[in-house]
């Protein structure tokens, strides 16, 4: 909640001020970032029990990350959780280029979210079909969301494409790229090493432990606060390769160093052992 309260309280700042300062517009888009990573943890596990302050939390969300919250059930837990990377996976990567390089990462979030715009669809069309009452609440998310938008670029349109339009676009890359690079170039049939982990102690405190991705994979209704535990308990099952320190330096080394240095295959094998163990985790899933 402090986290989106200064989300929105930087916005209206900025809005309200003569000129662009270019500290508070860059908090502004590093927070644009961090409400990214509440939306896809809220849509795991909402913050309320109540849905209706739920739903009000997805429009505000829906306004600093650039889409609604809803989006994610299609194109995340139904799909991205389910086949992990994998073939029929819409944000699997690279697309467009066959290998791994600076340009596939830079075109990836794009591509992915155009991929990703007809599956949205055909779970709305869905829903309606199905559940009309559930269909409505999500609906109103879009309503909500552009109806806003509308507002904003027509109160002030260079105000609103700075303030808001640009972060949000940010927001959607950023959040594309971390998923890129959490499972680019894994084993996505291993039972623990499909995913990297980020195992910075800055980027998880400030990104809500977003690094911890295999244990998010083996049960994503955990919530985040207690992804640390559960990821130490199991980190000795998981390659040391994907328990990377600094998020920086393995973009250095992958996107600038790397097409300079000799090739080397990749070493990580699934755990055998660990079966048993990804079979008892994998409770809290999809809806």
């Amino acid at each position: 909640m402090a986290y989106l309260a200064l989300a929105v309280g930087l916005s209206i700042l900025q809005w309200n001020l003569d000129r662009v300062y270019p500290a508070l517009y860059a908090l502004g888009l590093f927070m644009g970032v961090t409400v990214a990573v509440i939306s896809h943890n809220h849509n795991h596990l909402g913050i309320w029990k109540w849905r209706p302050a739920n739903t009000f939390t997805n429009y505000v969300l829906a306004l600093y990350y650039g889409t609604p919250t809803v989006a994610w059930v299609p194109t995340h837990n139904q799909t991205h959780h389910k086949l992990n990377f994998a073939e029929g996976d819409t944000s699997r990567g690279p697309k467009f280029f066959k290998k791994n390089h600076l340009l596939s990462l830079l075109v990836y979030p794009t591509l992915t979210g155009l991929e990703q715009a007809p599956e949205i669809s055909a779970y709305m069309k869905n829903l309606y079909q199905r559940d009309k009452k559930a269909f409505a609440w999500a609906f109103s998310e879009f309503v909500v969301y552009f109806g806003t938008m509308a507002v904003l670029l027509v109160l002030d349109w260079r105000k609103a494409l700075l303030f808001f339009v640009i972060p949000q676009q940010f927001s959607l890359f950023m959040i594309q790229v971390f998923n890129y690079v959490q499972h680019i170039e894994v084993d996505t049939g291993s039972t623990w090493n499909h995913s990297r982990n980020f195992v910075s102690p800055v980027l998880n405190a400030l990104l809500f432990n977003n690094g911890y991705h295999t244990v998010h994979h083996q049960k994503p209704g955990v919530h985040w606060s207690q992804t640390p535990a559960l990821h130490a308990e199991h980190a000795h099952n998981i390659h040391p390769e994907l328990l990377v320190k600094s998020w920086w330096g393995f973009m250095f080394r992958t996107f600038i160093l790397r097409p300079f240095l000799p090739a080397r295959p990749p070493t990580f094998a699934p755990v055998s052992s660990a079966s048993s163990a990804s079979a008892s985790m994998a409770g809290a899933e999809t809806t």
